[in-house]
């Protein structure tokens, strides 16, 4: 019986995740994946990565992470931000994989129809930690903490003046397809950062969930008929549930972080 399945956190740099990800093999010949960003940092990695999953999975879906969107300086492809991001949708195109430019797919199992819609919403810095009521205070907090993401060094937002703007944007458009959808439409939600702030609650360093989501998707799994909701991004994979929707982390995360779970990481996770 073929099955939808989820997982996100490759980060196939790391040699012992890029063998794990040589070695899967989806559990029926109809099986789809969907990969919920952070397959690697270099271009050619995340490339190779999905290269790999589409010649198994009868349908690979793709959304991007904030480490495909890094442009780090030994990375032969020197794109940023949007340039970025559209040579990596064109990329998947040409191996036949799905990202948050094409029309949605509709899974027609035995759990379905369900449409299946990958999303590309950044953050906003609005997951500020306690005492923050803006995002300067907020940056200021994480910074005296020593707690920042490396995003403010390697994502960059070009042509936008700011990450959040270029939220802004994705926010703008994401809703407006989504808006599109016939009354009724079931969905699976899949994005990197989590909709809800919930998730992050548990995060052993409070100041990085700013980095992490948007207060404006707090409601989306209401709003688009969410059946599920994927996500990555905190590398806590686990099952939490929002006005009765499950929301399923599936990162696989660092070789440090999985080998204290097991000898290898955990596969893709049954969706429907």
């Amino acid at each position: 019986m073929s099955g939808l399945f989820a997982i996100s956190d490759l980060h196939v740099g790391f040699e012992d995740n890029k063998r794990f990800v040589e070695g899967l093999r989806p559990e029926d010949e109809g099986d789809w994946l969907l990969v919920a960003g952070d397959v690697a940092e270099r271009f050619s990695d995340v490339e190779w990565a999905l290269r790999t999953l589409s010649e198994k999975y009868a349908k690979v879906v793709w959304v991007p992470g904030n480490h495909e969107l890094w442009t780090i300086k030994d990375d032969p492809v020197q794109a940023k931000g949007e340039e970025r991001y559209r040579r990596l949708v064109e990329m998947c195109r040409g191996l036949g994989v799905l990202t948050p430019e094409d029309p949605y797919a509709v899974w027609d199992g035995t759990d379905g129809p369900v449409t299946v819609v990958p999303l590309f919403v950044l953050y906003d810095y609005t997951f500020r930690p306690e005492g923050a009521s803006n995002k300067e205070e907020a940056l200021a907090i994480a910074y005296e903490a020593g707690i920042v993401c490396t995003d403010e060094a390697l994502l960059y937002p070009d042509p936008y003046p700011s990450r959040e703007a270029w939220c802004d944007a994705r926010i703008a458009e994401t809703e407006r397809r989504l808006k599109e959808l016939p009354e009724g439409t079931r969905t699976v939600l899949v994005n990197h950062f989590p909709l809800v702030r919930d998730p992050t609650e548990v995060l052993w360093y409070p100041e990085f969930a700013q980095w992490c989501g948007t207060v404006r998707t707090g409601d989306w799994h209401v709003r688009y008929g969410a059946t599920c909701v994927v996500y990555g991004h905190l590398h806590i994979p686990r099952t939490m549930h929002s006005d009765g929707v499950p929301f399923e982390e599936v990162s696989v995360g660092y070789p440090k972080e999985w080998r204290k779970r097991g000898e290898t990481p955990n596969g893709p996770r049954r969706i429907l």
